[in-house]
């Protein structure tokens, strides 16, 4: 293996004038460098799975595979391989701007499987949708009403405490009005919520995988019928494009 001393990080700007970003047949932006470890047909996979229906959304931003984004600097420096010091020094994505360009570096070499590389771009593209078209008004009524109908559990730790903060009522008060609804939290959780719900829909598309391989210990998952409603309305919303299909198996007892 290749120590630190004899690889040279580079700039972001440098890679992306290194590589050919391609584009899917969805329409998405996206691009391969150095010794990532993954196949071009998994990458194509991943970007395949993007619905059609987001790319408008997306038409300026470029997703970068490459093996590690380096944390610990003011520019944005990029690993063309891997060691166990860069790998310390890494995240999992890093975003910058080229022109009119917004570019984001996934380090693919900070995942131990398909699985996880696949999250992290998923919930980037979900992210990247919410900030440049919003969260459409039918999802947030659906996960309004599972808030209020108190369902079990969320998708994520930022989903989970804006929800909570949504209805916290005002300390100390004992007023009707200390049952108002902070929309600013409410709002918070309708863009967690659905960015996660859009991740998990792609990854669904992407990758056979257990529900409960997200779990996180700080916050129960979202019971899962409720998740299913979620993802059938993400999936009315954006339809799978050929040659994916999105399929909800429940697991049976005994």
């Amino acid at each position: 293996m290749a120590g630190t001393a004899q690889i040279e990080l580079w700039l972001a700007e440098k890679v992306a004038t290194q590589v050919t970003v391609l584009t899917a047949p969805s329409g998405i932006h996206y691009a391969s460098w150095g010794e990532t470890r993954v196949s071009e047909s998994d990458i194509e996979r991943l970007v395949g799975a993007v619905p059609a229906a987001l790319a408008p959304a997306l038409r300026q931003r470029a997703y970068y595979f490459v093996p590690l984004a380096i944390a610990d600097t003011g520019e944005n420096l990029i690993a063309p391989a891997y060691t166990v010091e860069l790998g310390d020094r890494a995240v999992c994505h890093r975003n910058t701007a080229f022109g009119s360009t917004e570019a984001v570096f996934l380090s693919t070499r900070l995942v131990e499987d398909r699985f996880g590389l696949a999250f992290e771009f998923f919930i980037n593209v979900a992210h990247n949708f919410v900030e440049a078209a919003g969260v459409p008004e039918s999802f947030s009524t659906l996960a309004w009403s599972q808030a209020e109908a108190q369902v079990r559990g969320e998708t994520s730790q930022d989903a989970w405490e804006t929800r909570r903060r949504a209805h916290e009522p005002h300390p100390g008060s004992k007023s009707p009005a200390a049952n108002t609804i902070d929309e600013r939290a409410r709002s918070s959780f309708f863009e967690s919520s659905f960015s996660d719900a859009l991740a998990i829909y792609m990854l669904s598309l992407a990758v056979d995988f257990d529900y409960h391989d997200l779990r996180e210990r700080e916050y129960p998952l979202l019971a899962a019928p409720a998740l299913a409603e979620r993802l059938r309305h993400v999936a009315s919303l954006f339809p799978a494009n050929s040659g994916y299909e999105f399929l909800v198996h429940y697991r049976r007892k005994g």
